[in-house]
């Protein structure tokens, strides 16, 4: 990318590199290096899901409800609503409203289970799958795209250091629920 690394060496040019510069204004005294981390990782999360979110405004889907579709898709067996809710961090009620939706749009059908009524079993329709199939490479190309803009070695760096931050934020989140 086109930033150079901050501190004595460099100055970043991006629009977290002037948040920090703003807040270093206002409270010299606070170390703000935290910001330059999760603010740009914000910052690049907002950005890209507004681009991967095109193909699925397109397609008539919010975010929420292509994690659905794509839960089903990827797992490739039949989910409860309280597995599907786990596979994308999502509430039980949320789940159920977006389930809803997509069943009515005949992207997913539900099967009552044959021991326990309560329990519902959720499948993608034929539907719901060739729309998942036919936008994840429409995204797939999208982040391709982004990402080729960084030198291979810098992707694998950058995928082992979100990878080991996300590690430890799970396992931090884990154990604050139990």
């Amino acid at each position: 990318m086109t930033a150079t690394s901050g501190g004595p060496t460099g100055t970043r040019h991006d629009t977290v590199a002037g948040v920090v510069r703003q807040w270093r204004t206002v409270h010299p005294d606070l170390d703000t290096a935290p910001m330059e981390i999760i603010g740009r990782i914000n910052r690049c999360a907002a950005l890209l899901q507004q681009a991967e979110d095109a193909p699925l405004r397109r397609a008539g889907l919010s975010r929420p409800e292509f994690d659905l579709l794509g839960a089903l898709r990827r797992t490739g067996h039949e989910l409860t609503p309280s597995e599907l809710a786990r596979e994308t961090f999502a509430s039980g009620a949320a789940v159920t409203k977006r389930l809803k939706q997509l069943t009515e749009r005949g992207l997913v059908e539900r099967r009552g289970d044959t021991r326990d009524r309560r329990v519902a079993h959720l499948r993608l329709t034929d539907a719901g799958r060739d729309l998942v199939d036919g936008i994840l490479p429409e995204q797939l190309a999208y982040e391709t795209a982004v990402l080729s803009e960084l030198a291979p070695e810098g992707r694998d760096e950058l995928a082992s250091l979100l990878g080991e931050l996300l590690g430890r934020l799970e396992g931090r989140l884990g154990a604050l629920r139990t």
